[in-house]
């Protein structure tokens, strides 16, 4: 096991014990990972991982793992994975960094980079605490370049557990460095289909078809890299033995990866999707409020954006707030608006969702699965009854209202935010609730899990005008029986009829 600075990792798991309350344990066994943990495994951490294979809470593990980066003893990595072969693409220790376009040499394909499908958020052990051999790359045997650092390994086909990596092994019939300014040989013997070649760390790759009549002697293929590209000097092979002669024109070394693709592989018309353990995406850590807190200085590029497949809107709004200040005088107001502002900040955090911004009034939040925002919707009308109860009155009204689909994730006026017509679409059904009530898009009550967390409850559906959505949509609301309206009574329909029975 390679050496701990003792007392650096002492320093960094007190202040991680300072930071918050931990469940009894976690942070013993926290270090017990940073202390024995294979090399993998603290190279790429998966915070889920840690949290199945050890019982803890994910929400708990993941704000660990963040609290762990922020005080230097992990460091944070968004990796942008092919889908179709886990090979880790990229690397950056920035979101800034990210770009909106990724390629795979391996699997020959380019594609637009989405939050919740292609990156991944890692963590390392920090080099100063633990060095690890994989931290210095360039000292890596070529194995270990593609076996242990290359690809995340837990990518497997779908609906079975063969991993891609294994299945690749297979099919390898070299690899090595190529040293600047050489030539580098490799003899493979060749079957029918293609043989390829790809440096795992820039993406440069080449294919060339292999058919026809069976090579008795070795054939001869001259490959020139610059840095760049891999250039072959001829287009089509024969099946059988091989010398490929591969010179490096660049100023760099690169390395090659040379595999022989079976004909039934290079026939097929797309490649199949991998199938991930579960990790922490960078859909899912943009909505953490965790994240937000400790890392306010993350951002993403002003000029690029990062498309997000499915994210889920909360908007709430104070009902009466102009008479809220009359009655009550502005400091008095602002000092009850801002309890509120800590109300649905807790609701979100507890419910794996985020502030991302207040609008006077108004919030503005974000989740990356569809039944927390409901679940934090649900929590908030309930939190917000009890203090009004505490208060003696109904202090606070709140209207909420929520939408899921498809978002860029940008930064503006400093902050990381959210565009699209998703963001406009939850900010309108919004519109549609009244005191104490929750409105919801058909796209979000049909989503997986909100049906049943709604059972009990009485939900109405109308049909009303959506901006930019072509004729009327169809809404859902959901009353909380008149708790914390000003009268006691339901609120008038806008064309609704009450669903038949209790949901």
């Amino acid at each position: 096991m390679t050496a701990i600075d003792e007392r650096l990792l002492e320093s960094r798991m007190t202040e991680i014990e300072r930071a918050r309350a931990w469940s009894p344990r976690v942070i013993s066994k926290f270090e017990t990972l940073i202390r024995t943990g294979d090399e993998v495994a603290l190279y790429r951490a998966n915070p889920l991982t840690f949290a199945r294979d050890r019982a803890v809470a994910e929400a708990e593990s993941i704000d660990l793992f963040l609290h762990a980066a922020r005080l230097g003893l992990l460091d944070m990595h968004w990796d942008i994975l092919c889908p179709h072969s886990g090979l880790v693409l990229e690397s950056f220790g920035k979101l800034q960094a990210l770009r909106s376009h990724f390629v795979c040499g391996l699997c020959d394909i380019d594609g637009q980079t989405e939050l919740d499908d292609f990156i991944e958020v890692s963590f390392s052990v920090s080099p100063q605490v633990r060095r690890l051999s994989l931290h210095d790359t360039d000292s890596l045997s070529i194995e270990d370049l593609h076996w242990r650092l290359a690809f995340a390994d837990s990518g497997r086909f779908p609906g079975g557990q063969t991993r891609f990596v294994d299945f690749l092994r297979g099919l390898v019939r070299g690899m090595s460095y190529l040293p600047p300014g050489t030539t580098t040989k490799l003899a493979a013997e060749l079957g029918p289909g293609a043989v390829s070649g790809v440096n795992v760390q820039t993406q440069a790759g080449f294919m060339i078809p292999v058919g026809g009549a069976p090579a008795r002697t070795p054939s001869v293929v001259r490959i020139d890299y610059n840095g760049q590209r891999f250039t072959p000097a001829v287009s089509q092979l024969p099946p059988g033995p091989a010398v490929f002669e591969i010179t490096n024109s660049g100023p760099r070394r690169g390395a090659l990866l040379l595999i022989n693709w079976p004909p039934e592989i290079v026939a097929l018309p797309a490649k199949p999707a991998l199938e991930f353990d579960p990790y922490l995406s960078g859909g899912m850590l943009l909505t953490r409020q965790t994240f937000r807190r400790l890392f306010r200085s993350e951002r993403v590029d002003e000029e690029e954006g990062l498309g997000i497949r499915q994210v889920t809107f909360l908007f709430t709004d104070l009902k009466g707030s102009t008479a809220l200040y009359e009655r009550l005088g502005d400091l008095n107001a602002y000092a009850l608006v801002r309890e509120h502002f800590a109300l649905l900040d807790a609701a979100a955090h507890r419910h794996a969702g985020a502030i991302v911004k207040t609008i006077g009034d108004a919030v503005m939040a974000a989740f990356s699965r569809p039944v927390d925002a409901v679940s934090a919707a649900l929590r908030i009308l309930q939190e917000i009854g009890e203090f009004n109860r505490q208060h003696g009155g109904p202090a606070i009204i709140l209207k909420i209202g929520a939408h899921c689909g498809p978002s860029i994730a940008v930064t503006l006026n400093e902050n990381l935010d959210y565009f699209g017509q998703t963001v406009n679409i939850a900010a309108r059904v919004q519109s549609f609730a009244d005191a104490g009530q929750i409105c919801l898009s058909e796209a979000l009550y049909t989503a997986p899990g909100v049906r049943d967390l709604l059972a009990g409850y009485d939900v109405a559906e109308f049909d009303a005008p959506l901006r930019g959505v072509e004729g009327n949509a169809r809404v859902y609301r959901i009353a909380d029986g008149g708790a914390g309206r000003e009268d006691g009574q339901p609120a008038d329909g806008l064309g609704e009829r009450q669903s038949t029975g209790r949901l």
